[in-house]
């Protein structure tokens, strides 16, 4: 198996499962894919904006599902072909990553380069917020380029973004390992990055580790806890820095196994 190829056989999470038949007969371009998707899910943090009771939001809405479970529960909504657009009220509810992890299995399914990948996104706000998009191998180029399937015509509307959004400019999403760099290098504030009113280096690293293990074929992991993490512990080490230095420079090196500390 070649390096490319590898990003085509799917894992565990991105495996649909006996949804298989359904995305072949799907369109092999990333653009009508994206919009597919957009048509099947809808983010948890934007239900109003769609017309949505956000009370009635239940926990499992921000849990990340395996691809066979998420068409499922599209499936069990809407049992229609996935080409066509469910109204917002038979979505299924997810957050970024469903979105990234959707269209990176119909690209796989399709026999294209794909992986998801976890960093900040520039476009949310005036900082950088944590976001996780695809990122697909380009067959005519040979390049990897971006795509946020989350993009729709309303967050176009509500955030003015104008690029497009499956092939984004790298200005517009960091990685985590080029987020953190440049927190290092002193060329950003650690405390511009983060999730809500959880940000810098600390919440900086754990995207560092997510986009790792991501690249290790695995999408979730405990450090998607961090929620649990004690204030007192929400703080780098002196003595991680050197080795988060080379995480972040060479996050596709092989697994490394570091549980988090909270959960030692």
């Amino acid at each position: 198996m070649t390096s490319l190829d590898r990003w085509t056989v799917h894992t565990p999470m991105s495996d649909p499962g006996q949804h298989a038949r359904a995305i072949a007969v799907l369109p092999d371009e990333v653009g009508p894919l994206a919009g597919i998707v957009q048509g099947l899910l809808v983010h948890s943090s934007w239900l109003g904006d769609y017309g949505l009771d956000a009370s009635k939001l239940g926990p499992s809405a921000r849990k990340t599902l395996p691809i066979a479970e998420r068409l499922a529960d599209i499936m069990q909504r809407d049992d229609r072909p996935l080409a066509q657009a469910r109204p917002a009220d038979r979505r299924s509810v997810g957050t970024c990553r469903d979105f990234a992890l959707m269209l990176c299995a119909f690209l796989r399914s399709k026999g294209v380069p794909a992986r998801v990948r976890c960093g900040f996104a520039s476009y949310f706000s005036t900082e950088w917020e944590d976001h996780w998009i695809c990122e697909y191998r380009d067959g005519g180029t040979g390049e990897w380029r971006l795509a946020d399937a989350q993009i729709d015509s309303m967050l176009r509307r509500r955030k003015h973004i104008e690029f497009d959004a499956v092939d984004m400019p790298r200005s517009a999403f960091l990685m985590a390992g080029e987020a953190w760099l440049t927190c290092r290098r002193g060329e950003a504030e650690p405390a511009s990055f983060g999730h809500g009113g959880t940000t810098g280096l600390w919440f900086v690293k754990i995207n560092v580790l997510r986009d790792h293990l991501v690249l290790n074929d695995r999408e979730t992991s405990e450090w998607d806890r961090w929620r649990e993490a004690p204030q007192a512990s929400r703080q780098v080490p002196p003595d991680e820095l050197a080795w988060l230095d080379d995480l972040a420079a060479r996050p596709d090196q092989s697994r490394v196994a570091r549980k988090p500390d909270w959960l030692a």
